[in-house]
């Protein structure tokens, strides 16, 4: 499929990659793994041709359909809906629509066979390449994608950063290209859209290479890891989680045969140093030299999982309660987030704040910090001492500043050596530590707003995506250092596998309301997919009216055979519902395939829109039906 060979790419004077191979095949579904500066986005960019090899080949059929999302999408800017911009991934089918609405406007006028034929022409070919149902794939992997129905007519120059990427991404999916090269896909996305690409891209029939950093998408997701690394690309057949282990075996199979050698090179520096002096063994003296001098050198194995080997110190511990909030109440315009919630953060707390975008995350964060205005009280606690980490922040460090300067500043109680510990545990080594901040890249900047924060004398941490622009090493050192701080913190991430590793309970915000569980993430994932979920799909909460089960409206009651009955009785009332969706569904399908609706635009889209509702209507109702289902059956079983 694709094909790299003795790749070499200089960047000034430093060469990315050194005569590196790789082969991409059909079906193929690799993560591009690597840490901050080994090259991942620039090879991605050499595929696709923004980038010439300074030598070697990269070579591909010329009918090579090739989808290729990067952060560089972010700039792209329109006044048109996201329904619209995503629908251009349809180019052929948009202009044969356009031609289609000429000829049927022409045919008002002039009945002549010519025209006829040609509007009968390009109907077939319309319908040939599904034209008909374009608009219901886009709308399908836009809602999938976290947009409500209201959200995809928005014009996408009113949209952040974040979203219009997942509108690229969307545009990118409908093109089905033969393969899709995927640059960091998960940035800026919450947990339920990339659980939907998670799904989506284990149906994708193609090729996939992903530069990613979250492992626990990777491990989902890929069947194959490519590892950049020292001007190489390495390959690893399996997941994350194998690459691990068998890079584990590998680096110990190395390891001793680098011992080896340099006991074997040691023997023959010692007999050569003996008998060179010596005229009757100086020919086979210098034999032996030039052997050495030609022999491939084992190189010894790195260790790329450095320890945090310091302890956070803070002079005083907070007291048992460390955050009260009660009644807390907020909303923007046309979006509930909080009424009358109430929550308490107590003292060793490691709370993990989850939930789809929209949802409020960020906004309670700034109430616990103090920074959001709000109806209600959020109380601080005696001897509490706060931090607050926010990727704005990244703005605030001193670009004039060099790194070891900008702590110095921060942390004045500290000496260098210590400073200089903290920094070398965030990756920053040697003269590392003298580089100014402007020539940081956001990564590194990322890492030095974090070892900032972790050298304050705060008992109490306040943390919003912290692991955004981290590498899966620089992720791992953060992991570590939380899980030795001794005080308290609340955290936002999308980073599972983070989440898994440092959190003790988890937060959500759900019915405006603030939720607790008692747990680790994975054991709340658990938890969760077994309980009625309020929503079928990940769409946010600016939808006009919000459907919820059937099976939450009310209490099931203590005896058994109660909850038996009440269960039933909804189990019932949804299948009824099932029953009218589906007929719904199959009457709008109806509808969809009459000449009359699919040869008017206006009709189709508003059919279409029918459509969208009915099935997510549907859906709904299933998702009802299975935890309803599985209720039953856990009852009846005890």
């Amino acid at each position: 499929m694709i094909s790299i060979n003795d790749l070499t790419f200089l960047l000034g004077s430093r060469a990315l990659y050194d005569e590196a191979n790789w082969h991409i095949k059909p079906g193929e579904r690799i993560g591009l793994i690597g840490a901050n500066g080994t090259g991942k986005s620039t090879l991605l960019k050499i595929i696709v041709g923004e980038y010439a090899p300074s030598s070697g080949s990269v070579s591909m059929s010329k009918d090579l359909k090739i989808g290729y999302l990067n952060q560089d999408l972010l700039s792209y800017d329109s006044h048109h809906s996201i329904l619209h911009v995503a629908m251009e991934a349809f180019e052929r089918q948009n202009q044969l629509h356009d031609e289609i609405e000429e000829l049927l406007k022409k045919i008002e006028t002039d009945y002549s066979e010519d025209v006829l034929n040609k509007l009968s022409d390009k109907q077939q070919e319309f319908e040939a390449l599904d034209g008909y149902n374009i608009e219901y794939r886009a709308n399908e992997i836009l809602a999938g994608l976290g947009f409500s129905t209201q959200d995809q007519l928005r014009p996408l120059n009113t949209f952040s950063g974040g979203w219009r990427m997942r509108v690229m991404l969307a545009k990118i999916l409908l093109q089905t290209p033969d393969i899709l090269l995927l640059d960091e896909p998960t940035n800026h996305m919450d947990l339920p859209s990339i659980k939907w690409l998670e799904t989506y891209l284990l149906g994708f029939e193609g090729a996939i290479v992903i530069v990613s950093h979250d492992r626990y998408f990777l491990d989902k997701v890929v069947n194959k890891i490519v590892e950049s690394r020292k001007g190489k690309l390495t390959p690893y057949a399996g997941n994350y989680t194998f690459y691990l282990e068998e890079k584990a075996l590998r680096g110990e199979i190395q390891k001793g045969e680098f011992k080896n050698q340099q006991a074997k090179i040691k023997q023959e520096e010692r007999l050569i140093e003996r008998f060179r002096a010596k005229a009757s063994k100086a020919k086979m003296a210098q034999s032996r030299m030039k052997a050495l001098d030609k022999l491939e050198r084992v190189e010894d194995v790195d260790d790329d999982n450095p320890t945090v080997n310091f302890q956070f110190k803070f002079s005083k511990p907070s007291g048992r309660h460390v955050i009260r909030i009660e009644g807390a109440t907020k909303s923007y315009p046309n979006v509930e987030i909080l009424e009358n919630a109430e929550g308490v953060i107590e003292k060793g707390d490691k709370i993990a704040l989850i939930g789809a975008n929209g949802k409020g995350k960020s906004t309670l964060l700034r109430i616990i910090a103090g920074t959001e205005k709000f109806a209600g009280k959020c109380e601080t606690g005696h001897n509490v001492t706060t931090t607050f980490f926010a990727q704005h922040q990244l703005e605030s460090l001193h670009l004039d500043n060099t790194i070891l300067e900008e702590l110095q500043a921060f942390a004045p109680k500290h000496t260098d050596t210590e400073l200089r510990g903290i920094l070398g545990c965030f990756l920053f080594t040697g003269d590392d530590v003298f580089k100014k901040i402007r020539v940081l890249s956001g990564g590194e900047k990322s890492r030095v707003a974090l070892a900032k924060s972790l050298t304050t004398d705060s008992n109490f941490l306040i943390l919003d995506e912290p692991t955004n622009h981290l590498d899966i090493q620089s992720v791992n050192i953060l992991i570590q250092a939380l899980q030795q701080y001794e005080g308290t913190f609340i955290a936002v991430s999308h980073d599972r596998y983070f989440l898994d590793n440092v959190a003790n309970k988890i937060w959500f915000i759900e019915e405006k309301n603030i939720k607790e569980y008692p747990g680790t993430y994975a054991e709340y994932e658990e938890w969760n997919s077994k309980r009625p979920q309020p929503t079928a799909t990940p769409i946010p909460v600016k939808q006009e009216k919000e459907v919820k089960p059937k099976a939450e409206e009310k209490p099931l009651g203590t005896n058994p055979q109660q909850q038996l009955k009440k269960l039933n009785d909804q189990l019932r009332k949804t299948e009824e519902e099932i029953a009218a969706f589906e007929q719904s569904v199959k009457t709008i399908e109806a509808k969809l395939a009459d000449e009359e609706v699919y040869s008017n635009s206006g009709k189709l889209a508003e059919t279409n829109k029918e459509y969208t509702t009915a099935k997510f209507l549907l859906d709904t109702a299933q998702n009802t039906w299975e935890a309803l289902a599985s209720q039953i059956m856990e009852l009846e079983s005890k």
